[in-house]
This record gives C-alpha cells, sequence and structure tokens, in this order.
C-alpha cells in the first residue's frame, strides 16, 4: 500500500489505513510498537490481556494470611456506614 508523507510541525507523518484500524480493534489514543530495521518499519499492536475471573480464582491461594488486628482498626472512609 502506497502512502503519501505528509508535513505536520517539525515531524512527517502518515495514515494508518482503516481496515487496519478496524481489524485491529485501535481507537484514537491506541497505542502501538514501531520497528525500524534499516528501509523497513514494522507497526505492532499491543493488545492488553483479556483475563477470566475464574482463570484469576484459579491462581489464589485457598487460604489467605489473616492480619493481626484488622478487627481492631478504626474505620478510615465511610466503609463503617
Amino acid at each position: 500500500m502506497l502512502q503519501t508523507l505528509r508535513r505536520a510541525g517539525g515531524s512527517l507523518v502518515m495514515t494508518v489505513p482503516k481496515v487496519f484500524i478496524e481489524q485491529n480493534h485501535l481507537q484514537e489514543g491506541s497505542q502501538v510498537d514501531l520497528f525500524v530495521a534499516g528501509a523497513q518499519m514494522t507497526v505492532n499492536v499491543q493488545h492488553r490481556p483479556r483475563y477470566k475471573l475464574e482463570d484469576l480464582m484459579a491462581e489464589m491461594p485457598t487460604k489467605l494470611p489473616r492480619v493481626e488486628g484488622w478487627d481492631e482498626m478504626a474505620s478510615v472512609g465511610k466503609e463503617a456506614t
């Protein structure tokens, strides 16, 4: 795909094709990695990991440690109301 570079301030910019945006679920503010090797530049999309509750729960220890004095601690916000 041929792109034309345009001047924006002191930089040269190019647009991202709509099909790439849609395929990779990008939007304004999305971050991508650029890799430059000589005359080639590669764009890699950084996807946030998607977690499932059951997977996160499976990683939890079966017995959580008890904090000494927790029940006697004074409330510091509105949690007591």
